[in-house]
């Protein structure tokens, strides 16, 4: 009689906030995450499509606005009470718009800062005193993107803000590491998400899939399985790296 052993799960009990985790990339993570025993707790702006996405897994829902730094420190302080602590925290949410250098307008530059970088400051300072406090280590996952390391024509604020926040994630390892807790960001490449799919044509998609040696371009569930390592015990010597999920589009 054959021994058929069930599989461990790799985050059973591990407590994490996702930001961002409503759709695309950060919602294929909340499932993948709770798929492998996580409590998972989301945070969004996009309220009704986050409470029916976390509904659907059993985790947690915060309404928030990444945009206002007070809001940004409320609902993940909600959300990491809510689970009684915090393990791991994923910040995938962000905006990307298309504007030439020469048309970008201040607000256009901060609003995408303020979004895609400095609201994983704050998100990280909420988790990151919980994590001290209760003096257990973390893990930290930033999503960062292709464009951090080489650009995109047209991409406006976004390459830049997405390369800070690969320099944010080494200094959050190189400060943070001494309580145990390791931080990482993650660049995707062209990953089919609701992100810029009103422009995205099939004379496009076939365009990008060329530029991979593998021949076709991501899907969630492509960053969501690199996520699951960070997230995991496999990944607990990795630290203040930018991993590439781009099917070899990046090779540094």
């Amino acid at each position: 009689m054959t021994d058929v052993s069930t599989p461990e799960l790799r985050l059973a009990g591990k407590r994490i906030v996702i930001t961002g985790g409503a759709r695309g990339i950060g919602g294929a993570i909340a499932a993948r995450y709770v798929a492998e025993g996580a409590r998972v707790s989301i945070l969004d702006r996009l309220a009704a499509e986050g409470a029916a996405h976390a509904a659907s897994l059993g985790a947690d829902f915060h309404e928030v606005d990444l945009l206002d730094p007070l809001d940004a420190e409320r609902a993940t302080k909600a959300a990491v009470e809510g689970l009684g602590g915090v393990d791991v925290l994923v910040n995938s949410a962000g905006i990307l718009r298309f504007t030439p250098l020469l048309d970008l307008t201040v607000k256009d530059w901060n609003e995408t800062f303020s979004i895609n970088t400095r609201a994983m400051l704050t998100t990280m300072q909420v988790c990151v005193r919980s994590m001290i406090a209760e003096g257990t280590s973390g893990k930290i996952i930033n999503l960062a993107s292709m464009a951090a390391k080489k650009g995109g024509a047209g991409e406006g604020a976004y390459p830049a803000s997405k390369a800070a926040v690969v320099a944010l994630t080494r200094q959050a390892a190189l400060e943070w590491g001494v309580h145990g807790i390791t931080a990482n960001s993650l660049c995707p490449g062209y990953i089919l998400t609701e992100m810029g799919a009103a422009t995205r044509t099939q004379e496009k998609i076939d365009a990008w899939s060329a530029y991979s040696p593998l021949g076709r371009l991501g899907e969630p569930s492509d960053v969501a399985s690199v996520a699951l390592f960070l997230a995991s015990s496999d990944s607990d010597y990795l630290t203040g790296q930018a991993i590439n999920v781009t099917g070899g589009m990046v090779m540094h």
